[in-house]
């Protein structure tokens, strides 16, 4: 049987009044491409549906043409309050800043994530893709990252890129606070974690790595 991923992307497009933001292009079309080379039935979802806002930051002269026709793929998502969990073995969430503002607190995503994790299937995440783990509880009402190694985009990664200042909050922080132990590497170089089912990259170059772990395991 053709295994089946979901893939949940950010909605949001702007960050405060004239910042435009959105999925960040390589972390959802790395994965999307590699899952489809391997002939799995790809889900493609977003808070609301519709068209997927990519973040223009992520394109410039030195993206590849493959990364670029990706983009296609993003024109007409299912919204996530029409997806269930069902016959998917993993939910990926691709980052991008658009993550920190609708990922946290949208009810359906916490549901989804607690629904995989107590399921044991997979939960994927990379860059500020973890952002929706932040309101992920378990069943016990814990965290579900309390406790477990993850990644994801770092404090110092958000300084540098001078975008720290519209972010409702700092990734890395949030995520120790909550109890998460957060593995992290210099700026900008490749990093995944895997925690049992749970894994997370990152930043964008961490995407390949991410995708490789996931691929072995599935």
């Amino acid at each position: 049987m053709t295994k089946k991923i979901l893939m949940v992307l950010t909605s949001t497009d702007k960050m405060g009044e004239d910042n435009p933001t959105g999925t960040w292009l390589s972390e959802f079309a790395d994965a999307y491409l590699a899952f489809k080379k391997q002939g799995y039935d790809v889900t493609v979802s977003s808070i609301l549906g519709g068209k997927a806002p990519v973040d223009p930051a992520s394109i410039d002269e030195n993206t590849p043409q493959e990364i670029l026709d990706a983009e296609k793929y993003l024109a007409n998502t299912v919204s996530i309050e029409e997806v269930e969990m069902g016959e998917h073995e993993v939910i990926f969430l691709p980052g991008g800043h658009g993550t920190m503002f609708d990922f946290p607190e949208n009810k359906k995503l916490q549901s989804l994530l607690r629904e995989f994790y107590e399921a044991d299937k997979y939960v994927v995440s990379v860059c500020h893709g973890p952002a929706g783990l932040v309101g992920a509880t378990l069943s016990n009402g814990q965290p579900l990252v309390k406790g477990k190694r993850v990644s994801g985009f770092t404090d110092a990664e958000e300084r540098e890129t001078t975008l720290d200042s519209l972010m409702p909050f700092l990734l890395e922080s949030k995520l120790r606070e909550l109890g998460a132990t957060v593995e992290t590497v210099p700026n900008w170089s490749e990093h995944s974690v895997v925690d049992g089912k749970l894994i997370t990259g990152q930043n964008p170059q961490s995407t390949p790595l991410v995708v490789k772990e996931l691929l072995k395991k599935i």
